[in-house]
């Protein structure tokens, strides 16, 4: 795998943890006659869409890569194998779902997830390197409204 890659791969993890600064601006809401509620929260589309690319950076993990090491950009979300591995042992995840549309997850499990620590639909930890979210709620919101988006 290109350096440049796992670069990107670790910038995703670290890069999480700065969602939780108040200094990160909010996106204006995309121009749309209807605003997607989640949760029973009013969600920005485009800043959900800023968060999963620009800061969390989903695609590096939930998605497939051609054979240069490149993100395939018909298939970003659909699940793939994790391209980095830590050199020891661990419980480390190898394959990333899919998380385009967030299929098996309703408006609270989502939330869950991304406001709990990388709670899974069924109440499990997540395996690492899934980051612990530890999103506001109207993050969440608008990332989950970005994701289901994408159907």
């Amino acid at each position: 795998m290109q350096s440049s890659h796992l670069i990107a791969a670790a910038g995703a993890l670290f890069a999480v943890v700065s969602l939780a600064s108040p200094g990160i601006p909010r996106v204006a809401a995309a121009a749309t006659s209807t605003v997607p509620q989640v949760a029973g929260i009013s969600a920005n589309v485009e800043h959900g869409r800023y968060i999963v690319e620009d800061i969390a950076m989903c695609a590096q993990c939930h998605s497939p890569r051609d054979e240069g090491g490149n993100i395939v950009e018909s298939q970003e979300f659909f699940g793939a194998p994790v391209p980095v591995r830590p050199p020891w042992a661990n419980n480390w995840a190898i394959l990333a779902p899919r998380n385009r549309g967030l299929p098996g997850y309703d408006d609270d499990q989502a939330m869950r997830l991304l406001t709990e620590g990388a709670i899974g639909r069924d109440g499990k930890q997540l395996k690492p390197p899934m980051p612990r979210f530890r999103m506001t709620k109207q993050d969440a919101a608008d990332v989950i409204a970005f994701m289901r988006s994408l159907r």
